[in-house]
């Protein structure tokens, strides 16, 4: 409502800046047209510019991250253990929200080539994938139909609420690392919330390999495992073609 009383100020501005029959000034000029783009700058945020059809959301930076150190990894998976007994209430590694078994040994080609490509053995060098907690468009939340990611204090994480998840997997075509898991048993999406703050895979892991750290944007830096399925909500298309 306020804006809209805004918006009919600027109008009755525009109106009154020029008269008929008055000589129009420099000054004139230039109010009138700081009036207009003012004008259509309040149409454009109340919907009225054909633009943007929902309010626009911007999603919370996370304040925090678990980042790893694949040089001291001894690929014990201690870390999945946790991650999942403490979440989930089971042992369950193919669930974690940290994934160390698929990328065992994955040799000196680069990440994500399989796990065998040095040898019988590979190369001995384990890349610990972890949720990058991805800054504004997140393209889990941004890709699900039923707003089921959510922030959440204290970290400002990006967590699957299980009450609006469906179970549609949507969203583990979306994240581009495919750190979103899936509990078959439940039949719903899971993914790091960094435990609000505590995560239990740093604190499990024997070689000190994971750290919990102040929130960076490692979006740009860590090579993706594949091209995700692009459904940015109708707010997003805007800004992000």
């Amino acid at each position: 409502m306020k804006a809209l009383v805004e918006a009919d100020g600027i109008a009755e501005q525009v109106l009154t800046v020029v008269a008929p029959g008055q000589p129009v000034s420099r000054r004139k000029v230039l109010k009138l047209c700081g009036a207009t783009i003012a004008g259509i700058a309040s149409w454009h945020f109340l919907g009225m510019g054909g633009g943007i059809s929902a309010p626009l959301i911007i999603t919370e930076q996370a304040g925090g991250l678990v980042v790893a150190d694949p040089t001291r990894c001894v690929g014990c998976r201690r870390c999945e253990l946790a991650c999942t007994e403490y979440n989930d209430g089971k042992s369950s590694p193919g669930t974690a929200r940290i994934r160390v078994r698929r990328n065992l040994n994955f040799g000196p080609a680069g990440l994500y080539t399989g796990q065998c490509t040095d040898g019988n053995w590979g190369s001995g060098l384990i890349v610990q994938d972890l949720c990058k907690q991805c800054p504004h468009p997140v393209p889990c939340a941004d890709a699900c139909p039923n707003a089921a990611i959510e922030v959440k204090p204290p970290v400002n994480a990006r967590v699957v609420n299980p009450d609006r998840c469906t179970g549609c997997k949507v969203c583990l075509k979306a994240c581009p690392w495919e750190m979103i898991s899936f509990d078959l048993e439940t039949n719903k999406a899971t993914k790091c919330f960094l435990c609000d703050g505590k995560p239990k895979c740093v604190e499990a892991c024997p070689a000190e390999a994971l750290m919990f750290v102040s929130w960076v944007d490692l979006t740009g830096k860590v090579p993706p495992r594949t091209t995700p399925v692009s459904n940015q909500s109708v707010a997003c298309i805007d800004c992000h073609k």
